[in-house]
């Protein structure tokens, strides 16, 4: 029988099996030996060990479209990052990670930033001026007072969204604002840190309406950058790319070269100067690393 993975706890493992129901599974011992891991999100087979318990066992992952390490899903359409507009403010450090992980995979990603009414317009406007100009689609919700969730149901519809962000930003309200089966848990936000309280515990596949999903990932605090050199960071920026071939120096990593496209264009404010130190903090972060 053949399935979809749409959560995993503690090494089980719930396939839906259409028309037949979701069976609980363990993956067999192959997987582990080739290390190899199911993900929530993958279309696998399985044995069936017993119809009456809903009790299987994986024997065959079906190849991937895609797969994330943090959050570890498989096959995704796109992302819907959520952050808070304040409480918690937005730490941009940490969502530049997530947006280069997501163009790396080329996963298209949506900006949601919530709890538009504890914010003024100042706020809002500066958020659209760091991420508007880089290409990405922002929306600012309440998931509170269910202000603009339609928006949000549209943009999903028929897709499988990964949602991922921060602990404490409001995803877990937002999630039962566009779903009714399954409830998620929401915590509150620390005073004394102004961080998120973790509410998701692992992640999970939820049916929205037909051939729509959503996959709830545990909130993050940091996001890894590794998997590539400092060489290959500046194509992660999409706002780099009309300067690209414009630098004075053939493979201009638009750092302490001079004659930068990439550089004049942030003095004449087209490029966000906190995307661009982010940048620059990254790139430091992995060539330090690479030293080592």
């Amino acid at each position: 029988m053949q399935g979809k993975i749409i959560k995993g706890i503690a090494g089980f493992y719930y396939v839906d099996v259409a028309g037949s129901g979701i069976y609980e599974c363990k993956a067999k011992g192959i997987f582990r030996k080739e290390g190899v891991k199911p993900l929530v999100g993958d279309e696998v087979c399985i044995e069936v060990l017993s119809e009456d318990d809903k009790e299987g066992s994986i024997t065959e992952i079906l190849p991937r479209k895609n797969e994330l390490i943090r959050p570890a899903v498989a096959n995704v359409d796109q992302a819907l990052v959520v952050f808070a507009v304040r409480k918690p403010k937005p730490h941009f450090n940490l969502l530049d990670r997530f947006l280069i992980m997501m163009e790396c995979k080329e996963i298209p990603v949506i900006l949601c930033f919530n709890k538009q009414d504890l914010s003024d317009e100042g706020e809002i406007e500066e958020i659209r001026r760091i991420y508007e100009p880089a290409g990405y689609q922002v929306i600012f919700i309440s998931a509170r007072k269910e202000e603009r969730i339609d928006e949000i149901k549209r943009i999903l519809k028929g897709k499988t969204t990964t949602v991922a962000g921060p602990s404490g930003v409001g995803k877990s309200s937002l999630i039962n604002c566009l779903q009714e089966g399954v409830q998620m848990e929401t915590g509150s936000v620390s005073v004394k840190i102004d961080r998120g309280k973790h509410t998701t515990r692992h992640s999970e596949l939820i049916m929205i309406d037909t051939e729509t999903y959503i996959m709830d990932t545990p909130g993050f605090s940091s996001l890894y950058t590794n998997d590539f050199e400092k060489e290959e960071l500046k194509y992660y920026f999409p706002e780099f790319t009309p300067y690209e071939g414009m630098c004075r120096f053939h493979g201009c990593d638009h750092v302490h070269e001079p004659g930068c496209a990439v550089k004049e264009a942030l003095e004449e404010g087209k490029i966000h100067p906190v995307r661009y130190q982010n940048y620059l903090e990254l790139y430091n972060e992995i060539k330090d690393k690479r030293r080592y």
